[in-house]
Formats: structure tokens, C-alpha cells, sequence
């Protein structure tokens, strides 16, 4: 009937708690449940402890990943192989309590939707995380047809039909929250309050990354904005030019200064490297998509040998 789905990366240090609480939360839901834990070869000992849940408690899966391969690929694989009619995904870390299956499965009986997702109360971190957040969200959803919520998390509790929509989606460049959104269905917010955990392991470098991936991989309006930009510096290069050239022509205009010629090579170069950028982009997403590899590699797969439906 369910199945909660989470992935491992350097998790050893949550693992044991995780699955006591998941354990607990599960049970008073239903007796037939299943725990799918996905190693995204983490480099600690996570896959050895996860093995050791699976031998000593049947209800635990644990897929083994040939190497890193990404948390959000590492969920989609959990999901593609999850066998519950109802599932529950949520992060192992323990900043999302596993208690709140009881909320999310009221939730969505009471709504009778297909997806309940978890929406944090207040943005976690300091005044920087929270101002670069709200940004990302803001330009983001200006980017896409369909927008993805503010402060979303991964904590969300989904019908089997939902599920088999989602990992339909064969993308090599994965933005979970936008495929969340484009699947479509009937959704619905649960407000929590997200404990605050360490310090995140993203760095800005990795949030700009993340950002323009998202961007690039739903949205083609980078690509529209592109032209428009180029139309706008046209248009001003033509008033420039018959600005100066009446100028010229009453003698207002002396020996030319530099300054302003370099000034526009510059602005027009970088602009020019820039677009080009954005294009390259785009064409390295179909070089890459194009080529219909496996997103993910399965090792192996521990405890339960039924196959999934």
C-alpha cells in the first residue's frame, strides 16, 4: 500500500533514526509498506548500514547505485522502482520528520488529490540564503508557464498514478520541482516548519548552477529575451547614429573621443559573448539529451526480490 522513498549520501550518521521513525510513522498507517532507501554512492558508510536494515527488517529495500550520480536522479530511481499505491518521498537527514506521513496522508484523503507537498512555513538560514531564495523563486517562476511554488521542499505524499506520470520523464538534466510541476495533477500545499539542520552542502557556486539548469531546462524564454535584447540594441545604435550624424552635420562634434568607443565595443562584446553563452547552453542540453542515456546505474538491489509493478 506504501512506500517511503528517500536516497543516502553520507547519511550514516541519520540512517539508524531515520528508519525507526519511518518505521513508527508507517506502521500506524498500514502493515504492508516498504522502506526504499537509494545509495547515490555515498562514499561513507551508509550502504553498509542500509544492507544491514534490509537483513534485519523486510520492509526495507535498499538500491544500490554504481556511483554518484545526483540526489534528484538518485529520487527518481527510488520513485521509478517504488511499488506502493501510495508514496512518500522525503529526505533522509531528519530536517524532514518522517512523522509527518500522518499529516501529508490526512491531507490528501481530506483533498482527495493525487500530491501533497510540503511548503516550509519560513525560509530557513541566514539573511543571504533567504534573499538569494526568495530571488531564485522570483525570476524562475517570471521564466516559466508553469511556475513552482515558493519554498517547496522534497517531503511529498503521491497516488501510484501521479508517480507513474512522473518518471515518464526521461530528462539527463534533472530539476525535480519543475517536473513535479509539469506532470500536472491535483496538488496541493501542506504548510511545515522544516527543522534547521548543518549548514547546507550547497555552496553559491552550486545554487547558481542549480539555477541556471532549471532555467535552461524548462524554459525557453532566455532564448526569446536574446532577441528581444539584440532588437533593443539595434533600435538604439540607429538613434545614436542619426544623433551623431546631425551633430556631425551642425558642427557640434569635435575630435572624436575614445572613451565612448570603447566603451560600446565592450558593452557589445560582452553582450554578444553572453547570448552566445545562453545559446551554448541550449545546445549542449540537446547534445546531452539526445544521446538517451540512463540517468541512473543500478549495482545492485538489496532485500525484498519481488519485482516492482
Amino acid at each position: 500500500m506504501l512506500s517511503v522513498v528517500t536516497s543516502l549520501y553520507n547519511s550514516s550518521a541519520f540512517i539508524a533514526e531515520f528508519h525507526a521513525r519511518t518505521t513508527e510513522s508507517a506502521a500506524r498507517l498500514t502493515s504492508d509498506y516498504e522502506i526504499v532507501l537509494v545509495n547515490d554512492g555515498s562514499p561513507d558508510r551508509s550502504l553498509e548500514l542500509a544492507i544491514e536494515l534490509a537483513e534485519r527488517d523486510p520492509h526495507v529495500r535498499v538500491i544500490d547505485l554504481s556511483r554518484n550520480f545526483g540526489h534528484h536522479k538518485a529520487l527518481m530511481t527510488g520513485l521509478a522502482r517504488a511499488r506502493g499505491e501510495l508514496v512518500f518521498l522525503i529526505d533522509s537527514d531528519l530536517e524532514e520528520d518522517p512523522a509527518w506521513l500522518a499529516q501529508f496522508h490526512a491531507a490528501l484523503t481530506a483533498a482527495g488529490g493525487d500530491v501533497v507537498y510540503g511548503v516550509q512555513a519560513a525560509r530557513k538560514g541566514g539573511w543571504f540564503e533567504r534573499a538569494t531564495g526568495a530571488l531564485f523563486y522570483r525570476v524562475f517562476n517570471h521564466l516559466l508557464t508553469h511556475p513552482i511554488p515558493a519554498n517547496v521542499i522534497t517531503a511529498r505524499l503521491m497516488t501510484r498514478r501521479y508517480v507513474r506520470a512522473l518518471v515518464r520523464h526521461r530528462d539527463q538534466e534533472i530539476c525535480l520541482a519543475g517536473l513535479w510541476q509539469i506532470t500536472g495533477f491535483d496538488q496541493r500545499p501542506l504548510v511545515v516548519n522544516k527543522r534547521r539542520g548543518a549548514s547546507s552542502s550547497y555552496t553559491l557556486r552550486r545554487r547558481l548552477s542549480a539555477f541556471v539548469n532549471a532555467i535552461t531546462s524548462f524554459s525557453n524564454r532566455p532564448l526569446i529575451y536574446i532577441f528581444q535584447i539584440g532588437v533593443a540594441v539595434m533600435l538604439l545604435s540607429i538613434v545614436a547614429g542619426v544623433v551623431l550624424m546631425y551633430e556631425s552635420l551642425s558642427g557640434q562634434v569635435g575630435v572624436p573621443g575614445w572613451a565612448s568607443l570603447m566603451v560600446s565595443m565592450w558593452f557589445l562584446g560582452g553582450l554578444t559573448i553572453f547570448c552566445l553563452g545562453v545559446i551554448g547552453i541550449y545546445v549542449a542540453k540537446v547534445f546531452t539529451e539526445t544521446k538517451e542515456r540512463p540517468y541512473t546505474v543500478v549495482r545492485h538491489e538489496y532485500g525484498a526480490t519481488r519485482k516492482s509493478p
